[in-house]
């Protein structure tokens, strides 16, 4: 059973998680690499893993996922479904990864793992709805992409760690 503190710090991350997915709809794409995006709610959902558990890592990406489609009216089209299928492969990886590859992989190479992961599945998505291999041509420029951008999110998961610890006192008592 949830402790009300517990719920709540859920209930905060995920709402900044879906804040920080609608800000990040009203910027531009990159032309050199259309569709392309930082994956700023990711750093939440990393965050979420680490302070918590994968139970709670999952819990928050499900509901960011809905609520931001809900909100920005994509639920149950295709970009929800890439969205769905980039976060579940990318969360699954992460989750492995941060659990029994914590001592290879730091944080930023995790969030790395997850950046990849996340491309991977959309392509993979996009190819079972148009049924065109050339979308698969799309994957090494987003590959590219990726990685300063799983870099950055890493980082950021870091310092937030860090800051939330020392200032909060957030402890491993949820876990």
């Amino acid at each position: 059973m949830y402790s009300y503190k517990k719920l709540l710090y859920l209930a905060l991350l995920t709402a900044l998680a879906v804040v920080l997915h609608m800000v990040e709809a009203l910027i531009p794409t990159s032309i050199i690499v259309p569709g392309a995006k930082l994956g700023l709610s990711n750093s939440i959902i990393l965050l979420t893993l680490v302070l918590f558990d994968s139970k709670a890592g999952f819990k928050v990406l499900l509901l960011r996922i809905i609520i931001s489609s809900l909100l920005i009216g994509t639920f149950m089209t295709t970009s929800f479904y890439l969205s769905l299928a980039g976060g579940l492969l990318s969360f699954s990886l992460m989750a492995l990864a941060y659990k029994y590859l914590s001592d290879k992989f730091s944080i930023v190479g995790i969030s790395l793992l997850g950046a990849v992961a996340h491309n991977i599945g959309q392509i993979v998505t996009a190819y079972l709805v148009i049924n065109n291999w050339g979308i698969f041509y799309y994957l090494p420029y987003l590959l590219l992409f990726a990685l300063p951008t799983g870099v950055f999110i890493g980082l950021t998961v870091i310092h937030l760690e860090k800051y939330l610890r020392l200032n909060f006192k957030f402890t491993q008592e949820f876990n």
